[in-house]
């Protein structure tokens, strides 16, 4: 479904007519218990997303139990309502529905005991597909946010304050701070309306991009010190022994891919971590014309067109050669 603005330009996204929005709102209306739900390692996208939802249906007079398998980050345990976000590893009913947002597949979310019920499946990667009971795709969206944004408007709910500034933290960390190809003049038209109700752009941004740990930037020294390049290649990485010798958290690695993909001529980059176990996360980045997730996609993985992850096995330079391999193949393809 593509997104639409109104013939006035007062209220963009809002498209109350469609089919998926109508079909949510209804099992939204009907129900009464609701599992709100969204990807394990949550982001930014997933935790504002889950919050704006779950504030959505209480203005409905509705409930709504907010689950992930891993602790939301630090840098978004200051959102409003955070602390109701509970962590589990399996999730017990009765709820009329589970809302999955940003899941490209049951299996992302790692909570066990979802298969029961019916599924909302709420998402914007490009690998995104139709696996729920119900299904709204639309991967033009620039965050998961944005299309509860318009759930919020088709419903006649009330844009508070505290959902402005869920949403609005949505759509600056999946953008990547505006930076990414889903960004367009719509995105900006949305900003803006989010800061009109209430949002601070100044005191969210500072929220996600300036308060970073010790042990953070501990890792990131040790990652720059792997940084490697050829032609508009760039990768780094950390082990496992580096995540324990700084003391790091698995969301201290959030961004430093970042840094190798920021050098002038890379188009694409990698950032891998050895896990406890011995398996290689990945996470992929590009900057505009090379999509990133269809290779995340061939590696058992999945995400966006400028930013995706997956998972391989180990060890650490096999992982490395194989994602490489493929990208240096892609960006051959398409020069």
């Amino acid at each position: 479904m593509r997104a639409s603005d109104s013939p006035n330009g007062n209220t963009p996204f809002v498209d109350a007519q469609s089919t998926e929005v109508e079909a949510i709102l209804r099992v939204l209306r009907e129900g009464e218990r609701f599992l709100v739900c969204s990807h394990s390692r949550p982001d930014g996208d997933a935790v504002g997303s889950m919050l704006a939802m779950g504030m959505l249906l209480e203005q409905m007079g509705k409930r709504a139990d907010l689950v992930t398998a891993d602790r939301i980050p630090a840098v978004y345990r200051g959102l409003p309502g955070a602390a109701a976000i509970r962590t589990a590893m399996r999730v017990h009913g009765p709820y009329d529905a589970a809302i999955l947002l940003e899941c490209d597949s049951l299996e992302r979310t790692r909570l066990l005991g979802l298969e029961p019920f019916y599924i909302l499946n709420i998402d914007h990667h490009a690998s995104g597909s139709e696996w729920g009971r119900l299904n709204w795709i639309d991967r033009e969206a620039a965050s998961v946010g944005e299309m509860v944004y318009r759930l919020v408007k088709a419903a006649g709910a009330t844009m508070t304050p505290e959902i402005a500034t869920c949403l609005y933290t949505t759509v600056l960390t999946d953008t990547g701070g505006f930076l990414y190809g889903a960004t367009r003049a719509a995105t900006f038209r949305l900003a803006q309306k989010l800061v009109e109700e209430g949002a601070d752009p100044i005191q969210i941004a500072q929220d996600v991009y300036f308060s970073s740990s010790p042990a953070k930037m501990k890792l990131l020294g040790m990652a720059l010190r792997t940084l490697q390049l050829e032609e508009e290649l760039a990768w780094l990485w950390i082990t496992h022994e580096d995540m324990v010798r700084s003391n790091a958290a698995e969301e201290d690695c959030e961004g430093i891919v970042n840094y190798a993909l920021s050098i002038a001529g890379v188009e694409a980059a990698v950032f891998l971590r050895e896990l406890p176990e011995g398996r290689i996360r990945l996470s992929l980045r590009g900057k505009g014309w090379l999509n990133v997730a269809e290779i995340a996609t061939a590696l058992g993985g999945g995400g966006h067109e400028n930013a995706a992850g997956c998972t391989l096995d180990g060890p650490l330079h096999q992982a490395r050669e194989e994602v490489l391999d493929r990208m240096r193949q892609r960006l051959m393809e398409t020069r």
